[in-house]
């Protein structure tokens, strides 16, 4: 990938903070974990196609130490779970058989799986010594009929981010437009018309978009794809017919949302899906932007229904949790998003994390939370627990990583963050968030981990000569 494109990627107009300095690498730190390069960024935003193979090319630990670190699910197919690797060594690339290595592995991925396509992302290895690869994924593609697109995110080009949206260049480069959508299907509701929406930046996460997919085609609304999560190659063909796009909880992708724009006319939004009140304000964006009178009527009548059951399925844990108050240390939009449904919970969040925020989301934090608010920045393990004390928070949610930290301390944790196991989106994801919650902040461990061990309370044997009497 040419600078001038990197650049274009970075300075993105649909970005409110875009006159921000810009940057590639982000400035290491001694001792702390780098966050994800632009790779790993550029694998997890696509690796959720189901149906396509997707091989690394380069060293082994590039496919080892990202793959599958996004516990997205699929309905179907379960190709996008076999890690695939040219496994490029020392002698490929003294021997210039790195472009020999991706064309064999893409052939043997094709004759082996039949995959819908392959898609090959570039490391920084190959990308120094210089190969080819959008020749070589040209010449596949001629030679097995079979589309193979280029992923170009080496991992020095710069952040996770950065990769999330090389990722996306590629899918508007290189697919999107390439194939008109199936055939609307009959409507639930007889009488009543299907429309047709993207989903930009759903992952899937847990199966969490399962959550909310009944409610849109309760509606007759028909997400043509998802980008990416659950999602099926000739989707991402057809993701040009959508009549909106919604940009679901992230800018990561917001440059596919623009060019569509740009280039289809297609309006876009950005929102999310946790919490009731984002829940029910994301469908009602989606009537307002398709502006259908009916559409509209429905969308109302289903959001009073489903509000009224959760919120009556709520009410005996809000009991539990009213006032409980949460660290939420986690980034991106998470750090917003999260806060509305624990508000809805009638928790307190006392601080929130904003490593990863851009500058829309640290307002949303604000008018959320108020304009004191504490923001983390960086939070190593002596400062959250610091701030944990502090603030007498009764839990921090978080990220793996501080899985331990809350542990070691003995403070309730529960994992927000791509590797959880539960889904958090939609009304059902509110039942379910509250439910961990209150299973995590109740458990009698944590009573049993705080008090004295029984031999801390044993008298000593002078203590016991004394009580004896000698």
């Amino acid at each position: 990938m040419k600078a001038k494109d990197i650049a274009e990627l970075l300075d993105e107009p649909a970005c409110e903070h875009n006159k921000k300095e810009k940057s590639g690498c982000a400035k290491p730190m001694p001792g702390a974990s780098a966050g994800g390069c632009a790779f790993d960024g550029a694998q997890i935003a696509l690796l959720p196609i189901a149906d396509v193979a997707h091989i690394v090319h380069g060293p082994i630990a590039c496919a080892g130490s990202s793959w599958d670190n996004r516990g997205t699910r699929s309905s179907g197919p379960q190709l996008y779970r076999i890690g695939m690797t040219t496994d490029l060594t020392e002698q490929d690339v003294i021997m210039g058989r790195g472009e020999k290595r991706l064309f064999h592995s893409i052939k043997q991925a094709v004759e082996q799986h039949n995959p819908a396509a392959v898609f090959v992302y570039n490391t920084c290895v190959p990308a120094l010594v210089g190969d080819d690869v959008d020749a070589v994924c040209r010449a596949a593609t001629e030679q097995w009929g079979t589309p193979v697109v280029p992923v170009d995110g080496a991992g020095f080009y710069g952040t996770k981010n950065l990769g999330n949206r090389i990722a996306g260049e590629a899918m508007v480069k290189h697919v999107i437009g390439t194939r008109e959508p199936e055939p609307a299907p009959e409507p639930l509701i007889p009488g009543t018309k299907i429309h047709s929406v993207n989903l930009v930046g759903e992952y899937n996460i847990a199966g969490e978009f399962w959550h909310v997919l009944p409610l849109l085609d309760e509606l007759g609304i028909r997400v043509l794809c998802t980008l990416s999560g659950d999602a099926r190659f000739h989707e991402v063909q057809s993701m040009h017919r959508a009549e909106v796009n919604m940009m679901v909880c992230s800018k990561a992708m917001v440059n596919v949302a623009r060019k569509l724009q740009d280039k289809y006319g297609t309006p876009w939004f950005e929102g999310s899906f946790y919490g009731i009140s984002d829940t029910s304000q994301a469908l009602r964006d989606f009537a307002r932007f398709i502006d259908d009178p009916d559409l509209t009527q429905r969308t109302e009548a289903l959001i009073e229904r489903e509000e009224k059951k959760v919120r009556a399925a709520l009410e005996p844990w809000r009991e539990r949790l009213q006032g409980k108050r949460v660290l939420l240390y986690t980034g991106g939009v998470k750090s917003w998003s999260v806060v509305s449904a624990l508000q809805d919970l009638g928790m307190v969040v006392v601080a929130t994390g904003t490593k990863k925020s851009t500058e829309e989301d640290k307002a949303r934090i604000r008018e959320l939370m108020g304009e004191d608010t504490k923001m983390i920045e960086e939070g190593g393990a002596k400062e959250l627990i610091s701030i944990v004390h502090e603030y007498k928070a009764d839990i921090l949610i978080a990220g793996g990583r501080n899985l331990y930290t809350a542990l070691k301390a003995r403070i309730p944790f529960l994992d927000i963050n791509q590797e959880r196991e539960f889904g958090y989106a939609g009304y059902d994801g509110m039942l379910e968030l509250v439910k961990q919650l209150a299973i995590t902040i109740e458990s009698p461990i944590w009573s049993a981990v705080r008090d004295p061990a029984p031999w801390d309370e044993m008298p000593s044997e002078a203590e016991l000569l004394i009580a004896e009497g000698v």
